[in-house]
């Protein structure tokens, strides 16, 4: 009797003690494991694109957040993913690492986006050229720094149609005085993604033809250029014969002109080009510089100039020189007589191509001041 009474005391310790180490298995079956160490990177690229970059330990999934419309955390994957900001502001990145739906660790970063950042900004750095050069005086410029656009400055409007339409270059921008201001002191042009006139974008396009005509001298044009696939702007000047005698024959000398890409040879290029008319036969001739160390036109102002005479002319940039032309030739005599001067900025076209997915609009470009200088 004594020995049955041990036997179901010992039965029953035993399955009390199975029970209780069952409960605590349970337990540790439920228990979710959070991730851990988890490392958020954030690098800004062009165009408001930034570009969220994150790791964790013992992570199952992850959800990020770019912190627009108080829109939630959606799921991702990879460890890297990117986003296009279109608006000025400061915004919360929110990386969230899961081990279940609702069990996440996270983690939060900062991030500026800027009027530079978007390509409608401009730089506060850059070169600056002298008032004054030996053996030159100034004949006439242009400071931006009034409320009102000179007269010496008249607007083309329009796409060219009907006698040169897309301006003889297959361009798709419609020409607005809308798209000019005068700004803190410069001169403002904007291309905008915007239908009107049949086209599908707009911008501007000044001159001073019939009001400001030039033959030889120095001439400098100090701004910041926009950035972008298919957005080309140009300082360049046209022969006053132009209204006698057509394009090539009055010749045509493009001091700066930028064709916009994230290629190299795009928004780090300049190019400086003469076309004219070569007995009979249409001729041109140009050279180019490109920045170093991956930099861009876009990123400072610059100062883009000629110094022309009767024999030559030479382009600088920031007083630099990086390409000369003989024009002493008797079939070059359209570089010996006036010119008159042009700012515009177009968007697509035969040579800097269409505007594409990773081009921003608007865009803008900012002439700080254009001056002329004759020799003494």
């Amino acid at each position: 009797m004594i020995v049955m009474f041990k036997m179901i005391q010992f039965l029953f310790v035993f399955l009390t003690l199975v029970g209780a180490n069952s409960c605590t298995q349970d337990e540790v079956d439920e228990q979710v494991i959070l991730p851990t160490n988890l490392e958020v990177t954030i690098t800004e690229l062009e165009n408001g694109m930034v570009k969220v970059g994150f790791s964790a330990e013992k992570v199952n999934f992850f959800r990020v957040s770019f912190g627009v419309n108080n829109s939630s955390p959606e799921l991702v994957s990879g460890r890297e993913v990117t986003y296009r900001y279109d608006q000025v502001g400061e915004y919360t990145i929110t990386v969230q690492a899961h081990a279940t739906e609702a069990d996440f660790i996270k983690k939060e970063e900062t991030v500026t986006i800027t009027e530079q950042s978007l390509g409608i900004g401009f730089p506060t750095s850059g070169f600056e050229s002298p008032i004054t050069y030996d053996g030159y005086s100034l004949s006439w410029s242009d400071e931006f720094n009034t409320s009102t656009l000179s007269s010496d400055w008249v607007f083309e409007i329009g796409d060219g149609c009907p006698g040169l339409c897309g301006w003889g270059n297959n361009e798709l921008q419609y020409y607005r005085r809308e798209n000019t201001e005068l700004k803190d002191g410069y001169l403002v042009i904007t291309a905008k993604q915007e239908s009107i006139g049949g086209r599908n974008y707009t911008s501007s396009r000044l001159k001073t033809q019939g009001k400001q005509v030039f033959q030889y001298g120095r001439i400098d044009i100090r701004a910041a250029l926009p950035k972008g696939q298919g957005i080309w702007p140009a300082f360049w000047m046209l022969g006053e014969s132009i209204t006698d005698i057509s394009w090539p024959a009055c010749g045509e000398i493009d001091i700066m002109e930028m064709v916009g890409g994230s290629a190299s040879g795009r928004d780090d290029t300049v190019h400086g080009t003469l076309h004219w008319d070569n007995n009979g036969s249409y001729s041109y001739k140009g050279g180019k510089l490109t920045l170093p160390g991956a930099a861009k036109l876009a990123d400072n102002f610059h100062v883009y100039s000629i110094i022309w005479d009767e024999n030559k002319i030479v382009w600088l940039l920031d007083d630099e020189v990086f390409h000369e032309q003989d024009i002493s030739p008797a079939a070059m005599d359209e570089f010996r007589k006036p010119f008159f001067l042009l700012i515009n900025m177009a968007v697509g076209g035969n040579w800097p191509g269409n505007p594409d997915g990773t081009t921003i609009l608007p865009q803008q470009m900012a002439v700080d001041y254009v001056r002329v200088f004759e020799k003494n």
